[in-house]
């Protein structure tokens, strides 16, 4: 999985989110994602908001490791 379709995965599970996903090796990945959607909600809420964007990627291991930062726009 490259980092483009990642991001394209959780851009396209959160509504209007932004994505920023780096890799060096397409298996352990960087997110930063910004939403609105995460207001309100606990940090451990968003990081599950976003690792149920991936699907079964994880399991598969397409993604091999994702480390998270989650924050509204505000």
């Amino acid at each position: 999985m490259t980092p483009a379709e990642l991001k394209q995965l959780i851009e396209n599970g959160i509504e209007n989110c932004e994505a920023s996903v780096e890799s060096e090796d397409n298996r352990h990945f960087q997110a930063t994602v910004i939403s609105d959607a995460f207001a309100g909600q606990s940090l451990v809420k968003q990081h599950q908001m976003v690792y149920a964007t991936l699907g079964n990627t994880m399991q598969t291991d397409e993604v091999h490791a994702l480390a998270l930062t989650t924050r509204t726009p505000a």
